[in-house]
């Protein structure tokens, strides 16, 4: 099973910024697609954010103005931009990525911790 390589988690201080990554490792396919998620302990899996072929870019509500997701040129590593983050944005964020034949990848997940 491929897994994508994901990295950029740690412990930040409220209000600072995170920039996570979500690699095909090897480039061995472009990211055609890719798909945000985060859970909290306890809590439930949630969408963040999604670009989805062709470029669009959609964000949930809370992700709307600090979060920015984008992507290579090449197309190998798509990224999640968190400005301005909160204590409630503490979670494990993952990524699935879709490559040009719709097959979809996993990331393992990084922890992202926001706290003074």
């Amino acid at each position: 099973q491929v897994l994508l390589v994901e990295s950029g988690g740690g412990l930040v201080q409220p209000g600072g910024s995170l920039r996570l990554s979500c690699a095909a490792p090897g480039n061995i396919f472009t990211i055609e697609a890719v798909s945000w998620y985060r859970q909290a302990s306890g809590g439930e899996r949630e969408l963040v954010a999604e670009m989805v072929s062709g470029g669009e870019i959609n964000y949930v509500d809370f992700a709307k103005g600090r979060f920015t997701v984008s992507r290579d040129t090449a197309k190998f590593t798509a990224y999640l931009q968190m400005n301005n983050l909160k204590p409630e944005d503490t979670a494990v964020y993952s990524c699935i990525a879709r490559d040009g034949r719709n097959r979809a990848y996993w990331g393992q997940g990084t922890q992202v911790t926001v706290s003074s």
